[in-house]
């Protein structure tokens, strides 16, 4: 999930996500000039405005002698690798919401470029994928998967489950990965998909 700092102008918030976006494609922080032809702005001075505006909320740091280059600050970074850790997920059971909201730091390679979060696995009915009890898992939030990939389903308005997904004109079956549990059929108006698994992480010790 793409953290978009709150109380920023239009104009600020596109070229704080330019910079977030961009960041690893740069050959070295771009100058004014340099921002300002990749953005296709034509005032530079409007252009400095705005990034004293980002300097003064903390999110892009101060130009120098020694920096030219126009780079976000260590906080703005920190604040990208954070994703909201929304509560527990189990077989045949309800997301346990956290009721004081958590944020846990995700490596950059294990997000997408869609709105992501995080929930902790909760009993071994995905063990034989290697999704074990206690596991976080990165969530892709969308509303649609492909057969075949793990999906975070919403039964009945009621229970959510993390499943690997079969769906067909009139069925959608809930496949866990564990020989001892078997899949489960719903009318394709009983299953809504809340989002697709993209990675995993774990804890030892």
């Amino acid at each position: 999930m793409q953290n978009t700092p709150p109380d920023l102008t239009r104009r600020q918030r596109e070229i704080y996500e330019f910079l977030r976006d961009h960041a690893e494609q740069f050959a070295h922080p771009p100058t004014l000039d340099e921002l300002c032809g990749m953005l296709g702005l034509t005032s530079r001075g409007s252009l400095h405005k705005q990034i004293r505006a980002l300097i003064g909320a903390g999110l892009v740091e101060p130009m120098h002698k020694q920096q030219r280059g126009i780079r976000l600050t260590q906080r703005a970074v920190n604040n990208e690798s954070m994703l909201p850790l929304l509560g527990y997920i189990a077989a045949g059971r309800p997301i346990e919401a956290i009721k004081t909201p958590q944020t846990i730091e995700v490596p950059a390679l294990l997000r997408s470029h869609r709105a992501c979060y995080v929930l902790q696995v909760k009993g071994d009915s995905m063990i034989e994928d290697g999704i074990l009890d206690g596991d976080w898992v990165v969530i892709e939030q969308r509303d649609s998967a492909n057969n075949g990939e793990i999906v975070v389903a919403l039964i009945d308005n009621e229970e959510a489950t993390l499943k690997r997904i079969e769906q067909h004109p009139r069925r959608v079956i809930l496949h866990p990965a564990n020989a001892d549990m078997e899949p489960v059929t719903y009318r394709p108006d009983q299953v809504q998909i809340q989002g697709v698994l993209i990675a995993q992480m774990r804890r030892y010790g």
